[in-house]
């Protein structure tokens, strides 16, 4: 790993999960780093955790225009310029094709697709060249029933992120994303479901990963920070963090 020490980093969707690995990981490295979140409870959480270390812990909706312009003006004050920009947040939500609405369907593009896209057009004038950006998007073959809005969302961060390399290109600025699969969290990544109910997607996780397992927060933040600090020669790339799930391998009988 290159070294960060002194870096500064965004993490939205930071104060759980995945993006709080992902803050864990940049501070043990010396990194300073706004983290944010729109739950209040996991913004408090994180605000105590982190407390006495280089975090700035925001509450911010990815959703909110007003929110990410907010964003931009205490990342411009606190932090000037910035290292390594980690677009992590994002909703998903288990509902079959009979119970998805409108709503459902425009929340989550809302959240995981237009907040993204917008989150990096408002923070892009603060990267320094040469900087990063990383998304988080989603193995591209975890198909799994109920998860339709959440993938398609997810599948358009994943064609935008393509494009915008090729625009920040004249400033040096990479843009890749990582793509977990089957990840344990303590939501597991299907918040609002009971525990029986996770616990069984565990296991049907685990049966379709090639690995046989689920993958660490830690996994996923290693190759986060691998693709902004010392991929140097690489945008445009989506590396997968699925235990091979996406990579035709059979999983283990």
């Amino acid at each position: 790993m290159a070294g960060i020490d002194g870096k500064k980093a965004i993490v939205t969707g930071g104060t759980h999960g995945m993006g709080l690995g992902i803050v864990e990981a940049l501070l043990a490295g010396g990194a300073e780093v706004i983290l944010t979140g729109r739950n209040e409870r996991t913004v408090e959480e994180a605000r105590t955790a982190l407390a006495g270390r280089a975090a700035h812990v925001v509450r911010s909706d990815a959703a909110s225009m007003a929110d990410i312009d907010a964003l931009g003006a205490l990342a411009a004050e606190r932090l000037g310029g910035v290292d390594a920009l980690f677009v992590n947040h994002g909703i998903a939500e288990i509902q079959t094709l009979e119970q998805v609405t409108e709503e459902s369907w425009d929340r989550h593009f809302r959240v995981n697709a237009k907040g993204a896209f917008f989150t990096v057009q408002r923070l892009a004038p603060l990267l320094t060249d040469g900087g990063a950006v990383v998304f988080t998007t989603v193995a591209n073959d975890l198909v799994f029933p109920g998860l339709s809005a959440y993938s398609g969302s997810k599948e358009a961060v994943s064609a935008a992120a393509k494009v915008l390399a090729a625009e920040l290109l004249p400033r040096r600025i990479r843009v890749n994303s990582v793509a977990p699969g089957f990840i344990k969290t303590p939501t597991m990544g299907v918040p609002g479901r009971s525990a029986e109910e996770r616990a069984e997607f565990e296991r049907q996780g685990d049966l379709q990963t090639p690995l046989g397992r689920h993958g660490t927060v830690a996994e996923v933040a290693a190759a986060a920070l691998f693709l902004a600090f010392d991929a140097t020669f690489t945008t445009a790339a989506e590396f997968p963090i699925d235990g091979g799930f996406a990579q035709g391998i059979a999983a283990p009988a």
